[in-house]
């Protein structure tokens, strides 16, 4: 009689030591696994799920400021320090890391408009609704603890914003024109018009560093060469914009903050229609940052949220907003990706997590396997219904919620206004217009 018996050598599968490593075969033909696609999908549903239930984002707050936030700088070098000013004049420098106050200056009488640091962060400018431009000496290993401008300029028109070339000494301030100084003269080397009588903001490109843009009161946005004498191009859209950013990485895009609570996405070579329109807000968009890698960006609003934005998409994939938080008039990106900073009116500075359902600090291999592994059946699986649903859902305030079902209304009886015309007149006379190309009124070179 013959009995056939399965025989297995126990050094095939157990491990004598935690060191000892045995590959085990797997054959990857699909048909000996029929079950692997609904077993990956219920994998991502509950990765989809948990990443909700941990999505905490807000981090802390920053104290100390009597007026509200208008102004916010990063250090070009340093994660952890940050430099905030208010509407009663003070600029206070901060330890992130820490949550506190390094240095409080008395600089401005009214508002602080600007703050910059040039880049080998020796020094900050400030400006304001005095007519001031100060110079600050910057040296955290200094013992003296001096709170007077090593440079004090007055000028004859008030100041809206101020920026530093990431190059050259050379800083540009807007106000009634634009103006280029060079940081060691008390007169700008150029200054720049085009029949506008105020500028809201300027930034200079961080790729191209000779390229400056500037937004106009005569709601438009005006690029300039400093190594010209007169501006080179100028687009003017349906409503103002209140702040401008380069993309890091790609020289010709920028973004703009525009009233009508949109932002739009330009390439300078071709100003006829922006690249991308970003809705989602309720209320004027106040200021905005891009990320390190110039693939998000996010933005503050006058709705009293923030919103993070893919920069090739059209919709916001995060909203962050607190009970207390009142309108945010200035927002930062930190340089590791990691972080973002918000300056509100409630005299508040906030940090965030750039991932809402992040996890800070170590993490052991097998953790961070799995967080990958949940990431890419996420992606995989991402248009399914149920999926789409969980990770787009978001609490919002109600007035936000309420603004955001009216707009919907508004929105779909326009474009039914629209056809109606469209249909019931002669051929050509109500000709289709892009929803992208309505924002542009005019190009001028």
């Amino acid at each position: 009689m013959k009995v056939k018996m399965l025989c297995r050598d126990p050094n095939d599968y157990v491990r004598e030591t935690k060191k000892d490593i045995f590959k085990m075969p797997r054959n990857y033909d699909s048909s000996l696994h029929p079950l692997e696609v609904p077993r990956e999908y219920s994998r991502a549903l509950n990765s989809t799920k948990l990443e909700r239930v941990f999505a905490k984002p807000f981090l802390g707050s920053l104290d100390g400021h009597k007026d509200g936030v208008h102004a916010l700088c990063k250090h070009p070098t340093q994660l952890s320090i940050l430099l905030s000013g208010a509407c009663d004049g003070e600029i206070k420098i901060w330890n992130l890391a820490e949550r506190k106050c390094l240095q409080t200056y008395i600089a401005h009488d009214g508002f602080v408009r600007g703050i910059c640091m040039n880049p080998s962060a020796s020094m900050f400018l400030s400006c304001g609704n005095d007519k001031i431009i100060k110079h600050w000496s910057y040296d955290p290993l200094s013992k003296s603890k001096s709170c007077d401008a090593i440079q004090t300029i007055v000028g004859k028109t008030f100041y809206t914003s101020i920026d530093h070339h990431f190059k050259k000494p050379v800083y540009a301030t807007s106000g009634e024109r634009v103006d280029v100084w060079d940081i060691n003269h008390l007169e700008p080397v150029k200054s720049y018009s085009w029949g506008v009588d105020s500028h809201y903001s300027t930034k200079f490109s961080p790729v191209e560093h000779n390229i400056l843009a500037s937004a106009a009161a005569d709601r438009s946005v005006i690029l300039y060469d400093i190594r010209q004498s007169v501006p080179m191009r100028k687009v003017v859209l349906a409503m103002s914009s209140n702040q401008i950013c380069w993309n890091p990485l790609e020289a010709m895009i920028f973004t703009v903050a525009n009233e009508d609570h949109n932002l739009y996405t330009f390439d300078m070579r071709k100003l006829d229609c922006p690249l991308q329109v970003h809705k989602d807000h309720v209320g004027a968009v106040m200021a905005l940052d891009y990320s390190p890698t110039g693939k998000q960006f996010v933005s503050a609003s006058y709705d009293k949220t923030i919103r993070i934005f893919e920069a090739n998409n059209g919709h916001s994939r995060e909203v962050y907003h607190t009970k207390r938080m009142q309108h945010v008039m200035a927002i930062k990106w930190s340089l590791d990706d990691k972080y973002i900073i918000s300056g509100s009116d409630e005299m508040n500075i906030r940090m965030w997590k750039a991932q809402a359902a992040e996890k800070l600090g170590l993490m052991k291999p097998r953790e961070r396997e799995q967080l990958e592994y949940g990431e890419k059946l996420k992606e995989k699986f991402k248009y399914f219904p149920q999926i789409k649903t969980i990770k787009r859902h978001r609490h919002l305030p109600r007035p936000v919620y309420n603004a955001i079902k009216e707009n919907r209304i508004i929105k779909a009886s326009r474009q039914r206004k629209e056809a109606n015309r469209r249909a019931h007149s002669k051929p050509g006379t109500v000709p289709f217009v892009a929803e992208k190309k309505k924002a542009v009124v005019d190009e001028q070179e």
